[in-house]
Formats: structure tokens, sequence, C-alpha cells
């Protein structure tokens, strides 16, 4: 298999997360729950498969090292490690705050989702911005 897709396909993952978290975001707002609710299981899929060809990718392929130098190298390895720790965070905060709405335990599940979604949709963006650095910007 040519991994060389894996890293478009992912930064891909991350931006059709994204898209789909401020779409039911918005959503919600206007009191549509159907379409909330379409929308936010749908990140939840783009998600976990993100995370599967993430792990695939890096268990085949290993470590891409970051080229740049300067400023930018602190830039983004300050992005990076905010990005990671929050993606490992994320996953358990998902899990309840979907778990809550499955549950119909609603008044908790917008509590759990009004810090799940802003960390969910950090790590989203920023994971798109870590692949523009990693593999299309040249330094």
């Amino acid at each position: 298999m040519d991994l060389s897709l894996f890293p478009p396909l992912n930064a891909g993952l991350n931006l059709t997360t994204a898209l789909l978290l401020m779409l039911g975001y918005f959503l919600i707002r206007q009191r549509a729950v159907t379409g909330h609710t379409i929308c936010m299981l749908a990140a939840t899929l783009t998600s976990t498969v993100f995370l599967a060809c993430y792990l695939y990718y890096h268990a085949h392929h290993g470590v891409t090292r970051f080229p740049g130098r300067g400023w930018v190298r602190v830039f983004y390895f300050s992005i990076l490690i905010s990005h990671t720790t929050l993606a490992a965070a994320q996953v358990p905060l998902i899990f309840m705050t979907l778990a809550r709405a499955l549950r119909g335990q609603f008044d908790r599940h917008v509590r759990i989702a009004r810090v799940t979604l802003p960390i969910w949709l950090y790590v989203s963006v920023t994971g798109v911005v870590v692949y523009w650095m990693l593999y299309r910007i040249e330094y």
C-alpha cells in the first residue's frame, strides 16, 4: 500500500471533522436536534477513521521529522505539543459527551459538550495545520 496517501487523507478527515463540528454546533443553536445529532455522529465517525488511519500510517512509516528551522520550528512544536496533548484528552471527553446524549442526559451532555467541542475543534484544525507545516510548506 502506498503510505504517501495517508497524510493528505488524515488532513482531509481532520478538516471534515472540523466542518461537521461547526455545522453541528450551528444546528443545535438553531434547535435542529436531528441535524445536530447526524453531524456529531458523523464527526465521531470521521475522527475514528482518522485515528485508525493515523495509527496504521505511523506503525508502518514511523516518524516524520520536521525540516523547518528557527522561529517556525518553535511555532510548529508548540502547535504539535498542544495538539497531541489535547488529542489524548479529547478521547474520554468525546465518549462521555456522546454517552450522555445517547442516554438522554441532556443537561449533563450540554455541560460537558461546552468543554469537549472547543478541544475537539482545536485538535481537528491544528491537525490540518500540522499537516500543512510538515508536508506542504517548503523550508
